[in-house]
């Protein structure tokens, strides 16, 4: 284990000279290092014809270019001479014999950059192919069509207003029961042995052994971001020679770019401007365009708020040390770190303590799709390239990573490391943000279903099954919660409007189901936080049926942006409630189990 990181004291953030790079080339190759002083490429213009023999992210991330061709032989500058014997059985083939000289690694940057700007700009837009994009299946209603379902269903409405109301409640029961299975997969998984302990394994590897990592950290508009990122990411246990983090920003963030030029920034954080292409904005697209910069064999993302603990991406090399070949993604728990700061932000905790902590755990020992939650996700580089990054047309580029993953034959598992964010606790807020991962999970899930048989041998039985209860369940259970409310008007002594067209029985047993699930999530959440830590979260826990009443308004506003604004990426505002003292103490004391 490396000793942890001094925290700058003054103005945490004045840029200073960086070294070559923020990952360093760990080969140790010296075999064929040119020798004399280093050309100068200040007058050079690349060869687009020979820069296209290789992808703009091989040249980029190896900071090399060809520069010269001599005869049938091609000069090749580079920055780094310990590279050229790693890199030469790939460049033979694609140049032949070549002749390797050293230039500024400033000069080659700049070049590259200047040449592959654009296009890479337009890529990180499209680089996912379009059958499984959202951007070939969503566009703005432009005639009647698009609303013949909903007028066949008003239709029906007026002609049978029972019958069709009748129809609703048994759809949003269904439903309900679906996702229903999902969180008792996970309370068994749960109760029959602490993931936490029998997780992927954490041994610490020999510095040697260490993979290189780079962590994605995408910023807009984040004014409050310099001191307290800087010092949460300076507490982490990696070698420095291993690890780099990208702040991505994108171009024309005056707020963000202010905030970091004023930062004393490490040799091994790098920052990366996401150019302008199209109206456009998310953040896959600007992890897509970072992707080309990143050196790292494992990619990461975390979010401008989080807080790591230390040790977080040892247990990550640990654990794709010992995973299985088919296994390429990590996901990590999120928890939060302002629960106190009212009700909501303790109910927002207690959802994703049972979420991460409970039902995901189950979902992934249980070999189903593992929808990713977009932070504390690390997956292998090779596997990232070969599935075309993110889809930037999807505001849940995480949900469909996940499915992707598993279509394509690999496996997510969950890692015991958790990364402490900023709960939401205004209505506003969460309402804002809760619509656009529910506009996400639509999206996703039309996509992924426009081929539903294709889709089924994708994944299998179990899994089809599985993706219908996540996707489907939590989808309904918003937006047809205001039909399954109607059943606690029988509470009060009011019939329910479907009696006369189903037996009561069937009545009964809806109101059992409807117990049963609110009971179900009481017990969930207050497992969830005991298994967090915080047990005193339990006494909340009966509050999460108010809390999710939030959910019926956020769907709405989810399904009107996925007909008219599909693309629009609602951000979520951070800072306003940093953690209380105690909940400081609860953080200092995860670090100190985990070290």
């Amino acid at each position: 284990m490396t000793k942890q990181r001094p925290v700058p004291d003054k103005n945490p953030l004045k840029n200073k000279p960086r070294k070559s790079g923020p990952v360093a080339n760990q080969t140790g190759f010296g075999t064929g290092t040119p020798s004399g002083a280093p050309v100068d490429l200040s007058a050079f213009r690349p060869s687009a014809p020979l820069l296209a023999r290789q992808p703009a992210s091989f040249w980029i991330r190896n900071c090399a270019i060809p520069w010269v061709q001599l005869g049938d032989t091609v000069a090749i500058a580079f920055a780094d001479p310990t590279q050229i014997a790693s890199l030469t059985a790939e460049l033979t083939e694609s140049f032949g014999p070549f002749i390797p000289v050293i230039a500024p690694r400033d000069q080659i940057a700049n070049l590259l950059l200047q040449h592959f700007k654009a296009p890479l700009a337009r890529q990180a837009s499209v680089s996912v192919a379009a059958e499984l994009s959202t951007r070939s299946l969503l566009q703005r209603p432009k005639n009647m069509g698009h609303f013949l379902p909903v007028s066949t269903v008003l239709t029906l409405a007026v002609l049978f207003p029972i019958e069709v109301f009748s129809g609703f409640c048994a759809l949003a029961l269904a439903l309900l029961l679906m996702f229903t299975g999902l969180k008792l997969a996970g309370l068994s998984a749960h109760f029959r042995r602490n993931l936490d302990r029998t997780g992927p394994q954490t041994r610490s590897l020999p510095v040697q052994d260490l993979p290189a990592i780079s962590v994605l950290v995408p910023l807009y508009q984040e004014a409050e971001i310099s001191s307290a990122l800087l010092k949460r990411l300076c507490r982490l246990d990696y070698p420095e020679d291993k690890l780099e983090i990208l702040l991505v920003l994108e171009e024309g963030d005056t707020v963000t770019r202010s905030a970091i030029d004023e930062a004393e920034l490490p040799d091994w954080i790098a920052v990366i401007e996401v150019p302008i292409w199209g109206d456009l904005r998310t953040k896959p697209r600007a992890m897509n365009y970072a992707l080309n910069f990143c050196r790292g064999n494992i990619i990461g993302v975390w979010d401008a708020e989080d807080a790591p603990l230390p040790d977080q991406l040892q247990r990550v090399a640990s654990a794709f040390a010992t995973a299985p070949p088919e296994v390429v993604c990590f996901q990590g728990i999120l928890d939060y770190y302002n629960p106190r700061a009212n009700w909501i932000s303790r109910c927002f905790t207690l959802e994703y303590a049972s979420w991460f902590r409970i039902v995901l755990q189950g979902i992934a020992k249980l070999d189903l799709v593992v929808p990713l939650g977009g932070t504390t996700m690390f997956v292998r580089r090779a596997v990232l390239d070969d599935l075309g990054g993110w889809d930037a047309h999807n505001v849940t580029e995480d949900a469909d990573l996940g499915v992707r993953l598993f279509r394509a034959g690999y496996r997510t598992r969950m890692l015991p490391t958790t990364t402490f964010e900023e709960a939401s606790c205004r209505p506003n807020t969460w309402i804002r943000q809760r619509s656009r991962w529910l506009k996400g999970f639509m999206a996703t899930y039309l996509v992924h279903m426009r081929r539903p048989v294709q889709l089924w041998r994708d994944l299998g039985s179990a899994a089809f099954i599985g993706f219908q209860a996540f996707f489907l369940g939590t989808v309904g259970q918003f937006l047809l919660a205001p039909f399954l409310w109607t059943y606690w008007l029988v509470l009060i002594g009011l019939p329910h409007p479907s009696a006369t067209v189903v037996p009561p029985q069937v009545v009964s047993l809806t109101i059992v189901a409807l117990v049963f699930f609110e009971l179900l999530g009481i017990v969930i959440a207050a497992t969830a936080a005991f298994a967090s830590g915080r047990p005193s979260l339990a006494i909340w826990a009966p509050c999460l049926s108010f809390y999710f009443m939030m959910g019926v308004i956020a769907v709405y506003k989810a399904l009107y942006e996925l007909l008219w604004h599909p693309f629009f990426w609602d951000k979520t505002s951070h800072g306003f409630h940093p953690p209380s003292a105690r909940d400081e103490a609860h953080i200092s004391e995860q670090i100190q189990q985990n070290q």
